[in-house]
């Protein structure tokens, strides 16, 4: 292994997504096997044996019951690879899937890797969201102490930001409606073609199954979400926009990527993709916990001498649509160029899969476009966000 080494791209793939919840398309696939999918797949693809993968890296948030017991080794196993492939998972909230893509990448740069498979997996119908929490809290005395008042949950943190940010209802739902039209045009177009690979044990599984003709006005008359009366007296200010219609979905489904150093590719006989330039990691306000893409984007920009105009798309994961809205916002960003496809409102967020997703669609759109730089950057529970930049090659 050389030192310095340039950190490529050769390929990424995902899983349609299905509903989080009993009945949806994917819930009887178990995570383990969603994410052996996408892993052979990656070798089906490539050719390649499975021995020549240094390490495997899955994120995944909720690691319990059948995501339990790394389930990044299960997966390895069940997918065939050689009993010699490595495997870890990582949960860095939302984000764990693009932290995997950081950690690989930083390691082939430093010369540790030459070949790694990043990716995640999240089966929200079989093991939901806060199942990790059950029968405990992560509010410990300590933190209680900082935070007398108590953190709140990633809708509230949406209510905050929507109101800081001065984003009425109409606004909100509006992009979520628009979310919602340029994923299905993007399927309707092929453009999801290339990435998405079929489930063997769901073979009817074809389509995000999230992705649904809607109009601002029909999401106008849903309910908020996350209101309650305790936390109207503490945030009497509130004026409760945040609904299911402009929130993210509950998800199933499973990404990877194939990572390579560009002189082990060029050994293989592969063609890189795009070539990762940049990463950086923050932590921001716990309890608006969602801003964190924001001092993310600026300091990659920052770092590379670079604006928000010299990129040619942005990935901004919608986890909820203050999110994106008030990113946009900050950093003055060109709404043609953010999230072009349809984002997590209409595509899903499959919690640990969500981040190489992203980069699937984002390398995809460059291509599509003939477009050289893309932003991804994903909001995280506890306050915290990953961004990335890579160049198409």
């Amino acid at each position: 292994m050389s030192a310095r080494s340039e950190a490529v791209l050769i390929d990424v793939v995902r899983t349609p997504v299905g509903r989080g919840k009993p009945g949806g398309m994917l819930s009887g696939v178990h995570p383990v096997d969603l994410a052996a999918g996408v892993l052979q797949a990656l070798l089906d693809r490539t050719g390649l044996d499975s021995a020549q993968i240094d390490d495997v890296l899955l994120g995944c948030v909720s690691q319990v019951g059948d995501q339990s017991s790394n389930v990044a080794r299960q997966a390895v196993l069940a997918a065939g690879f050689a009993e010699t492939v490595p495997a870890a998972t990582i949960d860095r909230q939302c984000g764990s899937s693009q932290q995997a893509v950081h950690f690989a990448a930083q390691g082939i740069i430093a010369g540790a890797y030459d070949a790694v498979i990043v990716g995640g997996v999240e089966s929200m119908s079989r093991v939901p969201l806060g199942s990790s929490a059950a029968g405990g809290s992560p509010m410990s005395p300590r933190l209680r102490e900082r935070y007398p008042e108590g953190l709140v949950n990633q809708g509230v943190s949406a209510e905050l930001i929507a109101q800081r940010w001065g984003l009425d209802r109409d606004a909100l739902d509006a992009y979520a409606a628009e979310s919602h039209r340029r994923a299905a045009t993007a399927w309707d177009e092929g453009f999801f073609d290339r990435a998405v690979v079929p489930v063997a044990e769901a073979p009817g599984a074809r389509r995000d199954e999230t992705v649904r003709a809607t109009t601002a006005s029909g999401l106008a008359g849903l309910q908020p979400a996350f209101r309650t009366d305790a936390l109207a007296a503490r945030f009497p200010d509130l004026d409760w926009r945040i609904t299911p219609g402009n929130s993210s979905p509950l998800t199933d489904g499973a990404s990877a990527a194939l990572l390579m150093s560009a002189e082990r590719a060029e050994h293989l006989g592969l063609t890189p993709r795009a070539r990762f330039r940049a990463f950086t990691v923050v932590g921001d306000d716990p309890l608006m916990m969602l801003t964190g893409p924001i001092p993310a984007t600026r300091r990659i920009l920052e770092r590379e001498g670079l604006t928000i105009d010299d990129l040619d798309v942005y990935e901004v994961n919608e986890a909820f649509a203050s999110v994106p809205l008030a990113w946009a916002a900050e950093l003055g960003a060109d709404a043609a160029k953010l999230n072009p496809r349809g984002g997590a409102i209409a595509l899903g967020h499959a919690l640990g899969s969500s981040g190489t997703r992203l980069l699937g669609t984002l390398v995809d759109h460059l291509e599509a476009t003939g477009g050289r730089l893309g932003l991804q950057t994903m909001c995280e529970g506890g306050g915290m966000a990953n961004a990335t930049l890579v160049e198409r090659i």
